[in-house]
């Protein structure tokens, strides 16, 4: 064999171990709204937080949940027929997301009828996503600040691209005004809606804003001297369809590294 051959077969020999290589599985994230009656809530709430989010713990322990958290909605628009929590997880593999939740090796004593939570809850709607961009405050501590959430649903002609704007533009901006302390916001992030989709669905793509207190959330404090991003904002403005629906939400627990 030549030199040139032996070149070429060793060519060919790298390309074929670099398409066959082992690549980590893309994380998925399942957001679940359930509606709860008001005299469930508060049984609920007691045991998603003192059971479900254990068990969701040694998920995360053995690296099949990389987040887990439970909000409540604030407010809210036709209450009686609409979810008031959300669910909010993020698998590892998402094939394998029904393993992780069997709490007999937790809780051996107790009955699974006093810890499960479907037959005082309704599942309203799920979706799936893939996370995309974060950002919080190098100073954030986020057990103590993240405590309320608003929820951007934005509808877009492209929505990867929108999200690729918002990495470009909006993430760098509002990851200095938050470090500085110009602004009440303490994280930022966003996510790709993948499935269910269509024209029935009224968003493509989710953003959420953290903040410390409600008055934040609502009424949030930007500094006076801060230059946005306008020509980034004009290009988003112009692949997004309709007017953002919003939503805020309280930190109920969330289990997370």
């Amino acid at each position: 064999m030549n030199t040139n051959s032996t070149i070429r077969s060793i060519l060919m020999l790298i390309v074929f171990l670099l398409c066959f290589q082992v690549k980590p599985v893309a994380q998925v994230t399942v957001y679940q709204y359930r509606q709860v009656p008001d005299d469930k809530i508060e049984d609920f709430i007691f045991r998603e937080t003192t059971y479900w989010s254990k068990v969701a713990e040694k998920a995360l322990e053995k690296g099949n949940l990389s987040f887990w958290g439970i909000f409540q909605k604030v407010g809210g628009y036709d209450l009686p027929n609409s979810s008031n929590f959300l669910f909010i997880n993020t698998f590892r593999n998402i094939d394998s997301s029904g393993e992780i939740w069997d709490p007999s090796a937790i809780f051996p004593g107790v009955p699974m009828d006093q810890m499960e939570t479907y037959s005082i809850s309704k599942v309203t709607s799920e979706f799936f996503l893939h996370d995309e961009n974060w950002a919080q405050s190098v100073k954030a501590n986020p057990e103590k600040d993240f405590k309320y959430v608003l929820m951007n649903y934005q509808t877009s002609s492209y929505p990867d691209s929108f999200a690729g704007l918002e990495k470009k533009y909006w993430q760098p901006f509002i990851k200095k005004a938050m470090d500085n302390n110009q602004t009440s916001q303490v994280g930022w992030g966003d996510a790709v809606v993948l499935v269910p989709s269509g024209d029935n669905i009224k968003f493509t793509n989710v953003s959420y804003d953290l903040f410390t207190t409600l008055q934040d959330a609502l009424l949030p404090r930007w500094d006076a001297a801060l230059q946005f991003p306008n020509s980034g904002l004009t290009a988003l403005n112009k692949i997004e369809l309709n007017r953002r629906g919003r939503v805020i939400y309280r930190v109920v627990k969330v289990v997370a590294k």
